[in-house]
């Protein structure tokens, strides 16, 4: 009589089988975290297309735009808004490298304080200049002003990132960052700062009007849409290692079967051919 044990398990067997259902179970949620992040990618793609060309030219107030500490949303990246607020003295600074134009030049910046409970400024960045010797004029007479009040209408960009000097100037500023500029600004204890900085759209006595045309409004971001069919990709992926898994489990268990049985049947024989 043939001895059941030798008959191979099905591969359904094999899948209902604790290991392997915790395996799914661990399948679903890597499943899960990749779906999500597609959903994000495609959320984002979707929030970008919403943005139609001409809306970051509609001047809406900064506090309706970004917080204070916040990152400045894609879609709202060059967005014309508007605020009141006071100059602090002592921080009208220079940033080199500035182009208007085809023109280098340097930029005269400023902090611009707009909110006295909590402590809340802006970097602003107030206008242009083609010599280091014009900017320094133009900040200087900013500076014999003393705080006095104002009122700007801007494009908001995000910030460019701190870099260190590479000139033999070690004060010098390249970049445009308010977490450079907030490292020298005067009267900060307690100080919430805009992490975007601000383009005045007008520019004071001494210095030329920033250039700072509207962003290119690119529609559909379909980079974004990529990510999320490749996320959608990999949860597949998850099932799929799962059951190739199981399945080369399975087939290994029915070759090591079937050699056994082979085995067995060899060693009868041998029994009885001696016999």
């Amino acid at each position: 009589m043939t001895d059941p044990e030798i008959f191979p398990p099905t591969l359904r067997e094999v899948l209902l089988r604790p290991r392997w259902l915790a395996m799914l179970g661990l399948s679903l949620v890597v499943a899960a975290v990749f779906a999500w992040l597609g959903q994000w990618q495609l959320g984002q793609a979707l929030e970008q297309s919403d943005v139609e060309p001409g809306d970051t030219e509609i001047v809406r107030p900064l506090t309706d735009v970004v917080e204070p500490g916040d990152y400045l949303p894609e879609p709202l990246v060059g967005q014309i808004v508007e605020t009141e607020g006071t100059w602090v003295p002592g921080d009208f600074l220079i940033v080199s490298s500035r182009f208007n134009g085809d023109d280098e030049g340097f930029w005269v910046t400023g902090q611009l304080r707009v909110d006295d409970d909590p402590a809340t400024s802006i970097a602003v960045a107030l206008g242009w200049a083609p010599t280091r010797e014009d900017a320094e004029a133009a900040a200087s007479a900013l500076e014999q002003q003393g705080a006095t009040p104002a009122a700007l209408t801007g494009r908001l960009i995000s910030d460019e990132g701190p870099t260190p000097p590479t000139g033999d100037d070690l004060s010098e500023m390249t970049r445009m960052s308010p977490a450079a500029l907030l490292g020298v600004w005067h009267d900060i204890d307690g100080l919430d700062v805009y992490r975007p900085y601000l383009a005045s759209q007008t520019a004071p006595a001494g210095l030329v009007d920033i250039a700072s045309p509207a962003p290119e409004i690119a529609g559909l971001n379909w980079l974004n849409i990529f990510y999320a069919l490749e996320w959608a990709v990999f949860a597949g992926f998850a099932f799929y290692l799962w059951y190739r898994l199981a399945k080369d489990a399975w087939e290994r268990e029915v070759e090591d079967l079937e050699d056994a049985a082979a085995a067995a049947s060899g060693s009868e024989g041998d029994q009885e051919a001696r016999g």
